[in-house]
């Protein structure tokens, strides 16, 4: 969608020259998508798959951001490559933080995302009662931009959060997932064409196209056992940061994102907001009961891989639990489990670390054997291992969580 910008009055050369955000053309949402989409893809990466753990990476972004943040901060005009680069860093900047909040500090999503809803609200409060506008578009000074940028890594956080929740709620799938929050975009989309306020419509979209983002990342992550694609976070992250400089290169020489001129501001229209502002409404209220309808069906709602354990509402013994799958399969991922529970009593942590990876590649190369043979059982006990691995590579690993965790899969495996 595109906004319209509030003119200032003796400063339009000024403003020319200053603009610091691009038009909010096509392009925008879909580099704001390919950007939302490596922040899930990339994280996960760093954190997980490389190991290097939740609170370190989240410490090492923090310092790019400062650090391209500062740079973004010291243009005087829109410059594609860094602008968008600093987009890319607070998307996972801000996917880690909501990610500390639930993995680390055990902040349960919903309390999560009433905090950061509650954020964003003051930032936007403060940012309006200093500048007496929320528009993109007037982008012009030190402080607008600050809090330009504050709102944005809020929105990312909340998106997060607002995103998983659903999924903890729903239990959905990877492709079943992109539909909700496709559709609100759509609803905002079709509100903005009728006359809706242009700058509540772009910030909803906002925040929205991070679920929407992330869920396409998990899509084609997600090994296809889970209805994915299978082609991993490495190559996800790659093929949309190569897709995200591709269209920066283009901007960059075609300027197609780059306000020239002046816009007349677009005509205010009440009737048009109102019935706006009662759509939207109805699409909280529905998105709400729709929400509470799908948590109370039997489902586990296991979130995306690195971004804290399962939640399980299916409960099952450990005869049920095994009863269709090879025995010698499950002695295998026993034996691994009891290693465990071994180092952990040892207080070997760097032994446990390497065990909690052989469990894990062991239990994923199982998957495509086991899931189709009873797929509730698989899903109850990879909510399990879960949560083995989330207690071993906490930051902070605590004895009694590992214990705990380990005893409750070795027993459902015994």
């Amino acid at each position: 969608m595109t906004t319209y910008r509030t003119p200032l009055a003796s400063r339009t050369d000024a403003r020319q020259l200053l603009n610091k955000v691009p038009e909010i053309t096509i392009w925008f949402w879909i580099i704001k998508i390919l950007c939302t989409t490596v922040g899930e893809s990339f994280a996960d990466w760093i954190n997980m798959t490389l190991g290097v753990g939740l609170t370190n990476t989240a410490l090492m972004f923090t310092v790019v951001l400062a650090v391209i943040l500062a740079v973004q901060l010291r243009l005087s005009r829109y410059v594609p490559a860094v602008y968008w680069l600093t987009v890319v860093v607070v998307s996972i900047t801000g996917t880690l933080y909501t990610d500390i909040l639930t993995d680390s500090s055990g902040v349960p999503l919903k309390v999560s995302t009433s905090i950061f809803a509650a954020v964003l609200a003051v930032v936007f409060g403060i940012w309006y009662a200093r500048e007496r506008t929320l528009s993109i578009h007037t982008i012009v000074t030190l402080p607008r931009e600050a809090f330009y940028w504050l709102a944005v890594l809020v929105t990312f956080a909340l998106g997060t959060a607002a995103g998983d929740w659903t999924l903890e709620l729903t239990g959905w799938g990877p492709g079943k997932s992109v539909l909700l929050p496709a559709g609100l975009i759509a609803i905002v989309a079709v509100c903005w064409r009728a006359g809706a306020q242009p700058v509540l419509a772009f910030w909803l979209a906002y925040i929205l196209t991070r679920p929407l983002g992330a869920n396409i990342g998990d899509f084609l992550a997600l090994p296809k056992a889970e209805q994915g694609l299978g082609l991993g976070t490495a190559l996800t992250s790659v093929l949309f940061l190569a897709a995200i400089a591709a269209t920066v290169i283009y901007l960059t020489r075609t300027r197609a994102d780059i306000i020239t001129h002046e816009a007349p501001p677009r005509p205010a229209n009440p009737r048009g907001e109102r019935m706006a502002l009662g759509v939207y409404v109805i699409a909280a209220v529905s998105t709400a009961v729709l929400l509470h309808h799908t948590s109370g069906l039997p489902h586990t709602s296991p979130l995306a891989e690195g971004e804290g354990p399962a939640v399980s509402t299916v409960q099952l013994t450990p005869a049920q639990a095994t009863a269709k799958f090879p025995s010698a399969d499950i002695a295998t991922l026993k034996s691994i489990g009891q290693d465990l529970q071994a180092k952990v009593a040892a207080s070997d942590q760097a032994g446990a670390l390497t065990r909690a990876k052989d469990l894990e590649t062991t239990w994923d190369q199982y998957q495509p054997q086991l899931q189709p043979l009873d797929g509730t059982a698989w899903t109850f006990i990879d909510v399990e291992i879960d949560h083995v691995l989330t207690a071993v590579r906490s930051p902070n690993p605590d004895p009694k969580a590992e214990t705990a965790a380990l005893s409750a899969l070795v027993t459902t495996l015994s």
